[in-house]
């Protein structure tokens, strides 16, 4: 009774900002107000800098698009970065653009036990033959969630959308001289009657197809005369697919966007041209996810192999994805068992922590290590409300007021926040001169990470202290829009981090990478989220909470499809999968075992990155009780190496609490200090409140509302 008392209250909750008075809202009308949590009011920026480490944005944005606010960790950041040359993944194939040609190609992969990466070798090649080619570079012409717009010189427009099996060209003037050609050997060119399906075989045993519009004069070495129209180039991966590809090939899709049409649902919508329905791919997660209230049919005939496990076709104009319903709580979701021995040693530890503070607020100028620091602190708060200790609560809502106050303000020592105006979003004072300080946070690295422990600190406060919560509510929500932003609008690019298609975030900001972005810890990202709906439910916001708890659940889903490697998992070869438990680092096009600091041997880092902050939303991300256990029994051998640091033996001894609790108490209990963002009390407040789960638990969840 009391579960359905508190989901019917957060309904009511989640839809009262919603409900309007008169007349209903037409479509576009209920997006507007949606695009954004800071939808309601124009947000505070923080004072502009200009920054001395910052490229200008680069002349591959047509000047229609090129004002800020631009994206800094898109999916197809490669192409906007120095010379805009290095292939993206743009499932299934690799696509590298040079000043005048466009290669495609159907990579294999490289596999060894620390690391796969997938081959790029220019399959199809693409080329202007225009006259501006050795001077001009692409241009991107157009951008959104799912696609983008690359123009050669020449005329040769391609709208590149993620999950096509066809690479689609659009050719609009006669005047347009392009050819076509493989870096392989062309064995053979079969053309059809009306020389509108061409099926080309190469000799490194992969078969492609070519459509057209309309009559296409292809010579056997890909020669193209004269030509107007549509063209699309298909990977062939089984004869028995030819048939499915033949089906869809008249109608292509132009764009993509992707809506957050109610909480923990998200669905696609393209623009296409041509006749038929839409055939595109989806990846692991998108079949899990697929909704049965949408009209999309999956097509099990046509599959593409990918790094990201089997691509699968699935015909159909729009899709709908909903994930499971997850906790956002401010405290434990089932409680802390045997309060009669668990809650004195929190209570004796808390004590002690909270003493530790009045040796000073944080030493520490770092965005993202002080940033740790306060969201250490307001994990103390909470924990005491749950123990029920409110004596200490004064003190830690002080150090909190007088930690978080100076940077909302402006006038913190050492460091502030501030914005950029040539790309749209926050930097730091120190990583604008200095672009390797704060992890890269002055050229958007690690913004999620960064931003999400002071998101949590200010959400606590905020929670605490009302008054205070209302005085600094633009700043914070600034804050959320810098990573959070549902449009491209008020400063800020839509959703910085997150990409819609992949379902989880990138890190990897205004770097180019042979590899494509990449991520290496889910957990921060995870809690950058998680963070934005905390600070939603303290401030009332109903849509603050629903859009950041979606990406929370679909972070976390992400996580575990592609960075938990189970002993008897299918996503990875045996050779990766044998030696691994978790991947370090997962890029577009590769997987690492090692971290940036750290080498594949620190197991026990391996998992603590895929862990910290321990929160209580961490018990859904570990709820396979199962895989906790190969985890962490993997990684334990590790802490018998000399120099291994003591906060990382004490994520490891937490997950070793899901299943052992006396064990991991007991091991916690020696412990000789702690990770920077973690604490005793910490431990032992997520130890105390673990359940007796069951084996292999699929973690599924109900919403639950606590205040």
């Amino acid at each position: 009774m009391k579960k359905l008392e508190s989901l019917a209250r957060l309904k009511r909750f989640l839809t009262r900002k919603g409900k309007g008075k008169g007349k209903s809202k037409s479509k576009s009308e209920s997006e507007t107000e949606t695009e954004t949590p800071m939808a309601k009011f124009r947000p505070f920026l923080f004072p502009e800098t200009q920054s001395a480490v910052l490229p200008d944005p680069p002349p591959f944005f047509s000047p229609q698009i090129r004002n800020p606010p631009l994206p800094t960790n898109t999916f197809w950041q490669n192409f906007a970065l120095k010379n805009g040359d290095q292939p993206e993944y743009m499932h299934p194939y690799l696509v590298k653009s040079s000043n005048s040609s466009l290669s495609i190609s159907y990579p294999s992969r490289f596999v060894q036990p620390n690391f796969i990466y997938q081959v790029f070798i220019p399959n199809i090649t693409i080329s202007s033959s225009s006259s501006l080619s050795l001077t001009v570079h692409h241009e991107i012409t157009s951008f959104d969630d799912l696609s983008l717009s690359l123009a050669l010189p020449g005329g040769l427009v391609f709208p590149l959308v993620r999950g096509s099996p066809y690479i689609t060209c659009l050719i609009r003037s006669s005047d347009t001289q392009f050819t076509i050609s493989s870096s392989n050997a062309i064995l053979s060119v079969t053309s059809s009657n009306h020389s509108t399906k061409h099926v080309v075989k190469l000799n490194n045993n992969q078969t492609w197809v070519i459509y057209s519009s309309s009559s296409l004069s292809l010579a056997n070495d890909l020669t193209v005369c004269n030509f107007t129209g549509i063209i699309r180039i298909a990977l062939l991966p089984d004869p028995s697919s030819e048939p499915i590809l033949d089906k869809f090939s008249s109608c292509y899709p132009l764009s993509g966007k992707a809506v957050f049409s109610k909480p923990f649902t998200l669905s696609y919508e393209w623009k296409k041209k041509g006749w038929g329905e839409l055939l595109l791919l989806a990846h692991p997660l998108h079949l899990q996810l697929l909704s049965n209230e949408c009209k999309a049919t999956v097509e099990p005939g046509l599959s593409y192999r990918s790094i990201d496990g089997d691509l699968i076709g699935v015909s159909g104009d729009s899709w709908v994805l909903r994930t499971d319903p997850i906790p956002i709580n401010w405290h434990s979701i089932g409680g802390i068992k045997n309060p009669e021995s668990s809650i004195p040693a929190i209570v004796s530890a808390l004590k002690q922590d909270v003493e530790g503070l009045k040796q000073g607020l944080p030493a520490t100028s770092s965005t993202y290590f002080y940033g740790k620091a306060i969201a250490r602190t307001a994990r103390l708060a909470l924990i005491a409300e749950e123990v029920e200790l409110p004596s200490v609560i004064p003190t830690i809502q002080q150090f909190l007021k007088d930690s978080i106050t100076p940077w909302l303000e402006g006038n913190f020592a050492g460091n502030s926040f501030l914005y950029d105006p040539k790309w749209g979003g926050i930097v730091s004072k120190v990583g604008s001169s200095d672009s390797g300080a704060d992890f890269g946070f002055g050229i958007y690295n690690d913004h999620h990470y960064h931003l999400g422990y002071f998101l949590y600190a200010i959400a606590v406060l905020a929670k605490l202290d009302p008054i205070w919560g209302r005085k600094f509510r633009p700043q914070a929500y600034s804050i959320v829009g810098d990573f959070m932003s549902l449009s491209h609008q008020f400063g800020y690019p839509k959703l910085r981090n997150f990409d819609l298609w992949k379902l989880h975030s990138w890190a990897g900001g205004l770097t180019e990478f042979a590899d494509g972005r990449n991520q290496e810890s889910t957990s921060e990202a995870i809690n950058a989220y998680y963070s934005a709906s905390l600070l939603g439910l303290a401030y009332g916001d109903g849509q603050l909470a629903s859009i950041g708890s979606t990406l929370t659940a679909m972070e976390i889903r992400a996580a575990q499809t592609w960075w938990h490697v189970r002993e008897r998992g299918g996503m990875y070869e045996k050779e990766f999968n044998e030696k691994n438990r978790v991947v370090g680092v997962l890029w577009s096009n590769k997987r690492d075992a090692g971290l940036w600091f750290a080498p594949p041997e620190w197991r026990e880092c391996r998992l603590g990155i895929q862990v910290l902050p321990l929160l209580p939303v961490t018990e859904v991300v570990f709820s396979d009780v199962g895989f906790v256990r190969e985890l962490v029994d993997w990684a334990m051998p590790a802490l018998e190496r000399q120099g291994v640091g003591e906060g990382w033996k004490g994520f490891v001894y937490a997950l070793e609490g899901v299943y052992e609790r006396e064990k991991a108490l007991e091991k916690i209990g020696k412990l000789t200090g702690h990770d920077d963002g973690n604490s005793l009390s910490n431990l032992l407040w997520w130890v105390y409140s673990r359940q007796d789960g069951e084996e292999g638990s699929d973690g599924r969840w109900c919403w639950c509302y606590t205040h």
